[in-house]
C-alpha cells in the first residue's frame, strides 16, 4: 500500500511488467486505493451531492460524505460494483487481457487465476470487454475504407473446417482509416443483420466524421452516401480487373486478422450473440497496437472500467 502511494505521488501511474504488478497490487486494499485514484484523482467527490470533501471511513470499505451523509464505496457505480470476485482477481484479469499480445481466453484466465468456475472467468472477460468502448470516442476521418465480411461457420460438434461459432454466419461491417501513402489507422466494427441501407448507413454516420472520403465496393446500398455529407469512391468488384482483396486491401486485411484471432486465442468458441463484445476487444487491441507499454493498456482499461456501469451475469448471457 505504501509502495503504491509513493509511486502514484511520483507520477508513475501503471506497472510495466508482471513483477511490478505483483508489487503494486499484493492485496485488495491496494487495488481499492488505485481505483480511488482513478475515480476521484486528488479528492473524494460525493456521488450524491457532488461536493468535494474528506469522507468518514466506515466498515466493509464504505465511506460516508461529511455533507449529505451519503454512504458509498470506491466500486459503487463502476464495472466492479457488488461483485463477489476479489478486486485482486479483477486486476489480474485486466493485466493478462492487455499485457498479452493476443489477449487471453476464458479457459486460460481460469487457469491463470485458479478459479473453480469457467463461468466466473468468462463473465469477468465479458465485463472488461464492455469497458473497452468509450461512449464519446472520436469518429474516423480522412479516407475511410468500408466493407463487410462473414464471420461464422459450421454448427457446434461438426468436424468441418472453419470457425465453429454457430450454424449461421454473421455479417460484420468493418471501417478502416487509410494513412497515405501506406498504412492503416484506427478501425471500427459491428455485427449487422443484413447489407441493406437501413443497416449500413447508420453505422457509417456513427463512426465516420462528415466530410471524410469513404471507399466502398459497388453495393447499391452505399450509393446514397454523398447525400449524407461524405465524398464517395466505389469500385464494382465484379467488373474490376483486380480481385477484391487488392481493390479493398485494408478491410480484407483486418477481416483476416479478426478471424485468425478468433481461431487462435478463442479457438473459434465465440458465440454469435456475443460477437459484438469480441469485436470491441479486437478494436481496442488493434487501435492501440503501437502503444509503447502494455502497462499503459492496463491503465486505460481500468480508467474506462471506472466509468462503465455495472452489469450482472444474467444480463450478459441474455
Amino acid at each position: 500500500m505504501a509502495v503504491l502511494s509513493n509511486l502514484l505521488k511520483a507520477g508513475i501511474h501503471y506497472p510495466e511488467n508482471w513483477s511490478q504488478f505483483s508489487d503494486w497490487f499484493p492485496d485488495n486494499e491496494s487495488c481499492q486505493h488505485y481505483l480511488s485514484q482513478l475515480k476521484w484523482r486528488d479528492m473524494f467527490a460525493c456521488p450524491k451531492c457532488h461536493l468535494v470533501n474528506t469522507p468518514y471511513p466506515l466498515s466493509r470499505n464504505r465511506m460516508m460524505c461529511r455533507v449529505c451523509r451519503h454512504q458509498t464505496t470506491v466500486t459503487a457505480g463502476t464495472l466492479f460494483d457488488k461483485t463477489r470476485t476479489p478486486l485482486r482477481n479483477w486486476f489480474s484479469a485486466a493485466w493478462h487481457m492487455t499485457s498479452q499480445k493476443n489477449g487471453i481466453s476464458a479457459l486460460g484466465l481460469q487457469k491463470e487465476l485458479g478459479l473453480k468456475s469457467y463461468q466466473t472467468a468468462w463473465g469477468i472477460l465479458h465485463r472488461l470487454r464492455r469497458a473497452m468502448v468509450m461512449p464519446e470516442r472520436e469518429q474516423l476521418s480522412g479516407i475511410v475504407e468500408i466493407d463487410e465480411t462473414f464471420v461464422g461457420g459450421p454448427a457446434r460438434g461438426t468436424r468441418r473446417g472453419g470457425l465453429s461459432l454457430d450454424s449461421l454466419k454473421s455479417i460484420v461491417i468493418i471501417a478502416v482509416e487509410i494513412i497515405e501513402p501506406k498504412g492503416f489507422g484506427r478501425i471500427r466494427m459491428k455485427c449487422i443483420p443484413d447489407t441493406s441501407k437501413k443497416s449500413l448507413l447508420p453505422f457509417v454516420q456513427q463512426v465516420v466524421k462528415a466530410g471524410s472520403t469513404i471507399r466502398t465496393d459497388g453495393l447499391m446500398a452505399y450509393r446514397t452516401i454523398p447525400g449524407l455529407g461524405y465524398l464517395h469512391e466505389y469500385t464494382t468488384v465484379s467488373y474490376a480487373e483486380e480481385p477484391a482483396h487488392i481493390t479493398m486491401p485494408a478491410a480484407h486485411r483486418v477481416a483476416s486478422l479478426l478471424k485468425r484471432w478468433l481461431l487462435g486465442t478463442h479457438q473459434g468458441s465465440a458465440r454469435l450473440k456475443h460477437l459484438d463484445r469480441y469485436l470491441d476487444e479486437f478494436v481496442f487491441r488493434f487501435n492501440r497496437r503501437a502503444a509503447n507499454s502494455r502497462g499503459l493498456l492496463f491503465y486505460r482499461l481500468l480508467e474506462q472500467a471506472v466509468e462503465t456501469k455495472p452489469v450482472t451475469y444474467q444480463e450478459i448471457i441474455k
